[in-house]
């Protein structure tokens, strides 16, 4: 569990610290590798830890983005926002929906992808930029959708 706490928190940190270095057109790129990535270890960490130390999770993560680049001060902040809120969105439909883990992930990472994907850009850059968020929402489900797979296969092959 260390190693998912770890991983979550530096591909949120690198996430935001690349879009700060490279702006809005990577946001797709790193939606698909490293915001996917997130989205689905926040669903395998739902079931092992409580809410608010998810909610402690992405603040370490915000903050250490300030502190590696206080430059990225914005990124940061819209990130967390981001996080926490689309985190809400993806806590609630994960706990209500039915079926196995891998389904009940990709139903939360839809509605938190969709969630993430407006307000991240809107407050990073500070205007709706609709190619960007339909890009990254893409990406974040297609990207959860792959991760979810991987995780799925490491956790039989580990069993």
């Amino acid at each position: 569990m260390k190693l998912a706490l770890i991983t979550y928190a530096v591909a949120m940190t690198v996430a935001n610290l690349l879009v700060s270095k490279f702006g809005p057109a990577i946001t797709p790129l790193l939606a698909f590798f490293l915001i996917g990535l997130d989205l689905t270890l926040r669903d395998w960490l739902h079931v092992r830890i409580r809410p608010w130390q998810m909610g402690a999770l992405i603040l370490f993560a915000g903050l250490l983005t300030w502190l590696l680049n206080p430059a990225a001060q914005n990124i940061a902040i819209a990130s967390a926002v981001a996080f926490m809120v689309s985190g809400l969105v993806d806590w609630l439909v994960f706990s209500k929906a039915s079926g196995s883990w891998a389904s009940r992930s990709f139903k939360s990472n839809i509605a938190g992808a969709a969630v993430d994907s407006l307000i991240f850009p809107t407050l990073a850059f500070g205007a709706l930029m609709p190619l960007i968020v339909l890009a990254q929402f893409t990406a974040k489900v297609v990207g959860g959708a792959v991760w979810a797979f991987l995780l799925g296969r490491f956790k039989t092959a580990a069993a």
